[in-house]
Parts: C-alpha cells; structure tokens; sequence
C-alpha cells in the first residue's frame, strides 16, 4: 500500500509538471479577421490581408490544413494564430469562415 501512495505521488508531480510545459511550448494563440488571398496546398501555407490591408503568409498548422481547402480568395474569415514565446507569429492553426 506504501508503494501505491508513492507511485501516486510521482505521477501527480509528473502531471504538475508536464501539463504547464505543454501549455508553454505550445505558445500563445489569438483571434485575427482577415481575408483570404491564397492558399498554398502544396507548401501547406496561407496568405492573408489583415483589417490594416497588410498581407501576411504563414504556414497552415493542424486542424487548418483541412479547413483551407474549403477557401478560396476574397473569403473573409477568423484565422485562429500560433505564436511563440517573443509574441512572433508560427502559424495559423484553425480558420473558420465569416
């Protein structure tokens, strides 16, 4: 019973410890409007124009490989963003259509 209890205790520690590291290199994301100029299948990248009319391109991540296959230029949509620690952008990882 004694071997229990510490086996428990690790585990729980090893939880403590791993659920915040994976918060943390997954990064930051946020919300962005913007409208589709293309989309790059091959390169598996996205380029955008922002409400400021700024065009950014940045590679499509996860869940949002699939969801731009159904976009095409002028959609206006939500780009959900990755970024990294220094706040610089990694990628789009959903998008979804206004």
């Amino acid at each position: 019973m004694k071997r229990f209890g510490t086996i428990a205790t690790l585990l729980i520690l090893a939880l403590a410890v791993a659920i915040p590291m994976a918060s943390y290199a997954a990064g930051k994301t946020h919300d962005m409007k913007a409208t589709v100029v293309s989309v790059d299948e091959k390169a598996k990248t996205i380029t955008l124009k922002d409400e400021n009319g700024e065009s950014h391109t940045a590679p499509l991540l996860g869940k949002a490989m699939g969801e731009a296959k159904t976009l095409k230029a002028g959609d206006m949509v939500t780009a959900t963003c990755q970024d990294n620690e220094k706040g610089e952008h990694t990628g789009v990882t959903a998008l979804k259509k206004s």
